[in-house]
């Protein structure tokens, strides 16, 4: 286990690959950890160096006070790359973590080559949508919505898999706090202005079922940069690289390649 002290938490990150390759960094989602990349990374090129991380308050990365902020969750991945000295480097975020990635890239360009916004936006939802999860966790946990959720982050056909309680009982398990920071700081981000300025290469990943952030939603924070591409993966919920890796893989390989000297 890696743990880094960065932006005055205790980070838990894992680098697989080569150590001497181009870096690329996934940041996870809400209500996951550094897990959910597991089956996505035996499918990619070997010669990259992949560092992933928890997201603060989830997985083994330490939980502080909230509410947070996507400012302050930027500055834990920027702290994180400082501290290992890496960069700049092709980052790989999904929803909450493709927000984080919009926001390095804006504050930290010179950390950022290439960009990969999965099943994420410039604005997810609204504050009051956000509150009222809020509340409903506070009086129930994670537990009362943790089926909703799964029907969000999973397609029809995935659902009666049996990795479905696995995946359950990571959601359930988040420290709650973690998770309704994280909460707070969705409620109130709108990163349009400046994932509008980017001008980096960007690649855009949805799946035809998300419950979270509709394909339309991802496809049109993507035409915010110029030059971006999108791409849907046909029957995938939110989280593809779980449910269709092969297909996540098909799409991300030849944009890790293609910007890997950028």
């Amino acid at each position: 286990m890696k743990v880094i002290k960065a932006n005055g938490i205790a980070m838990h990150w894992r680098e697989d690959g080569n150590p001497e390759g181009i870096p690329v960094i996934f940041a996870n989602s809400l209500g996951t950890d550094l897990r959910m990349w597991d089956q996505l990374l035996p499918l990619l090129p070997s010669e990259f160096r992949y560092l992933r991380y928890d997201v603060r308050g989830h997985g083994l990365t330490q939980v502080s006070d909230g509410p947070y902020s996507i400012d302050m969750l930027v500055a834990d991945v920027e702290a994180l790359l400082e501290g290992l000295h890496v960069g700049p480097v092709i980052l790989v975020g999904l929803s909450i973590g493709g927000m984080i990635g919009q926001g390095l890239a804006a504050l930290r360009p010179d950390l950022v080559k290439a960009l990969v916004l999965s099943n994420s936006a410039a604005c997810m939802g609204n504050a009051p949508m956000w509150d009222a999860r809020i509340e409903q966790i506070k009086q129930g946990g994670i537990e009362v919505l943790a089926d909703t959720i799964l029907d969000r982050w999973f397609g029809a056909h995935f659902r009666e898999s049996p990795q479905i309680p696995a995946w359950r009982a990571l959601l359930t398990r988040t420290p709650q706090e973690g998770y309704l920071g994280c909460c707070a700081a969705l409620a109130v981000a709108d990163l349009t202005a400046t994932t509008r300025k980017l001008q980096l290469p960007t690649l855009g990943i949805a799946g035809s079922e998300d419950g979270a952030s509709a394909p339309e939603l991802v496809e049109a924070t993507c035409k915010l940069i110029e030059g971006s591409t999108f791409h849907v993966i046909p029957g995938a919920g939110h989280i593809p690289c779980i449910e269709k890796p092969e297909e996540y893989a098909a799409i991300l390989s030849p944009f890790l390649k293609e910007h890997a000297n950028a």
